[in-house]
């Protein structure tokens, strides 16, 4: 079985709150990705809560984003209409539930990964997918992600690809 992991392709991540001209360009791509997908397919969402501008996150980058139950924490319109398994919720940029989702499957050939941030959370789950899972072969569709710049896009790519993450 091989399994594809959509991350955060929530609106505010798209053209919301966080959103970007890069964000905005990978939707096609993502979407032809889930659609050509011979496997499981699984999205992540970025879950944050109304006191988001007191934590440590909410310190660091202030500005809401993917509040719980608001539209822009729904997956992208374009992508949620794909999604036949239930979102993954995450509090943070790297996934135990993610991780714990996998540990419940039998025979995974591999695991590919999109989405957003390159930067932030997709390059945060696909090391913690690495560590938790070093003998399953890890993809990361490069012009299905985007990162906060093309410069930091490019550098978790380089990043990844040192991690024996395999970069297509």
């Amino acid at each position: 079985m091989k399994v594809l992991i959509v991350v955060d392709m929530q609106k505010d991540f798209v053209d919301g709150a966080l959103g970007s001209a890069e964000a905005i360009a990978i939707v096609p791509a993502v979407k032809a990705l889930i659609e050509g997908f011979d496997g499981e397919v699984y999205f992540t969402r970025d879950t944050h809560f109304e006191n988001y501008m007191s934590t440590e996150e909410g310190k660091h980058l202030p500005v809401p984003h993917c509040i719980k139950d608001t539209e822009g924490w729904q997956i992208h319109p374009e992508l949620e209409a794909l999604r036949t398994t239930p979102a993954i919720d995450k509090l943070t940029f790297g996934s135990k539930e993610l991780i714990a989702l996998l540990a419940d499957k039998q025979g995974i050939e591999s695991i590919t990964l999109c989405g957003l941030c390159t930067d932030i959370c997709v390059i945060s789950n696909a090391l913690l997918i690495k560590a938790y899972y070093p003998e399953i072969p890890l993809f990361v569709v490069a012009n299905a992600c985007a990162g906060v710049t093309p410069e930091s896009h490019q550098n978790a790519l380089d990043a990844m690809k040192m991690c024996q993450v395999e970069i297509i």
